[in-house]
This record gives structure tokens, C-alpha cells and sequence, in this order.
């Protein structure tokens, strides 16, 4: 079960945006603890397929992967979350990390709030760095590493 109607203008936004789009957009700002991250909402209620995050990246550039993404699961280009994808960056593969239920009180509390507890998949969309590493790789450089901390354990990639 969702929520139907927010207490607040913020909240009501999210369910109207939800309500037009199928989605809404949360941005939230880095800071000494962390790299700024975005995510979505209602993804999962809308279309049955996973909410997703992305971090380290500008909010613009961040909702723009975010809305590939989403037009990419819903148009069948990506159908399996274990497997590195071309069809958000071009010329750039990306991973997926499925996100675990005890990270989303931490990372996405607004989402939680909509859902009224866990009942969604979430996946964090890993961008790979200038030269073609990702996080997990040996290669990676410390900065890039910190800027989009791994919220569940790396994939296994062929």
C-alpha cells in the first residue's frame, strides 16, 4: 500500500508527480559524511520494476540517467540487473547493485515513507570511472571510490 495524500506540500508533490509521471525525483546534497545521491520514487508501485539510485554525480546529470534508466527497463533494453548495461551512458558500460532493505532507513527514507515501509526493490546504478573501472575493480582511484560508496555487495561480473 502507498500513500494517497501527503501533509504537506513536498509530500503532496511527490504523490502528484508519482500520480502523472509514475515517478518523483529525491535529490540529496553531499556533504562530510558522503557524496550527494538521487533516487526515485513509485517506480516500483507504477511500473512493477525496481526504484533506482545513482550517486556522486550533479542533480541534473543524475535525474537525466535516472529517466534512461527507467525508459530503458520499461522499453525491455534492460531486463537483468546482474549484468552491466550500455544503455545509460553511451560508450560506458554500467553495473547494478541491488540495494539491501537495511540500507534504505539510511539512503532513502522518503521512499520508505511513500511505501509505507520496505516493500520495493531498489537498485543503485554504478557509473564507471574515465578510464572503465568501477568501484569494486583493484584499478579504481581512491576519489572515484568515494564518490559513489557501494550500498550492497559488488556484483559478479562476467
Amino acid at each position: 500500500m502507498v500513500r494517497q495524500a501527503g501533509e504537506d506540500a513536498s509530500e503532496q508533490k511527490v504523490i502528484d508527480d508519482i500520480a502523472t509521471h509514475g515517478w518523483h525525483c529525491v535529490h540529496i546534497s553531499g556533504d562530510e559524511e558522503g557524496p550527494g545521491y538521487s533516487f526515485t520514487i513509485g517506480v516500483y508501485h507504477s511500473f512493477g520494476l525496481p526504484d533506482f539510485l545513482i550517486m556522486g554525480l550533479p542533480q541534473a546529470t543524475a535525474h537525466q540517467i535516472l529517466d534512461v534508466a527507467l525508459d530503458a527497463a520499461r522499453s525491455g533494453a534492460i531486463t537483468d540487473f546482474t549484468c552491466t548495461t550500455d544503455a545509460l551512458l553511451k560508450g560506458h558500460p554500467c553495473a547494478f547493485v541491488r540495494v539491501p532493505e537495511a540500507q534504505y532507513r539510511d539512503y532513502v527514507g522518503y521512499a520508505r515513507w511513500y511505501y509505507q515501509g520496505n516493500d520495493f526493490t531498489l537498485q543503485q546504478i554504478v557509473w564507471p570511472s574515465r578510464d572503465g573501472h568501477f568501484p569494486w575493480d583493484a584499478e579504481a582511484g581512491e576519489a572515484y571510490v568515494a564518490s559513489q560508496p557501494l550500498l550492497g555487495p559488488a556484483p559478479r561480473l562476467a
